[in-house]
């Protein structure tokens, strides 16, 4: 019984990847990444849910906490936006005139180049930031109750491990 409850949803693939030939390498990596999207997308929800409570999408969010993460004045270029956060520059556009339009960010004209801009947060959206890492923080919290903290710990240094080698590929 005791082994039953150490099994998830992905060691119930692991007999039909041995079945199909997969080598212990290949299986060990497809466990790693299904648990890592499984892991993420059970925060991601969660987060989601609070977010939605404060009316923020998670790209608002995340644009909001990477300008607060900037430091006073709170301000970084669209493109620098995009790269912190993997968004696509028209991905970036729409999240920007969304924030815009809720007063939570501001487009200002960089006097040292007429073509660029910077984006600013505004008091209000230093509020928002703040309002959202509590919920998001609660979320991580609940979704991670009960998991020791050295097993945190360890699965935290183990994916560091991993995202330092895999990390430096170009992804196509």
């Amino acid at each position: 019984m005791q082994e039953a409850e150490n099994k998830d949803v992905v060691d119930a693939l692991v007999p039909k990847w041995k079945e199909d030939g997969l080598s212990s390498a290949a299986i060990a990596n497809l466990e790693l990444t299904k648990r890592a999207a499984w892991l993420s997308n059970l925060l991601e929800q969660a987060m989601r849910a609070e977010l939605a409570e404060l009316r923020l999408t998670y790209a608002e969010f995340d644009v909001l906490v990477a300008l607060r993460r900037a430091g006073d004045p709170y301000r970084l270029k669209p493109t620098e936006l995009t790269r912190a956060l993997f968004l696509t520059s028209g991905g970036t556009s729409n999240v920007l005139q969304r924030l815009t339009k809720e007063g939570y960010v501001e487009r200002d004209a960089d006097p040292d180049d007429a073509r660029s801009r910077w984006v600013r947060l505004t008091p209000e959206g230093l509020s928002a930031a703040e309002a959202g890492l509590k919920v998001t923080g609660r979320a991580h919290r609940e979704v991670m109750a009960g998991v020791p903290e050295e097993t945190m710990r360890q699965a935290a240094d183990a994916l560091r491990e991993v995202l330092l080698i895999v990390g430096r590929r170009r992804v196509r």
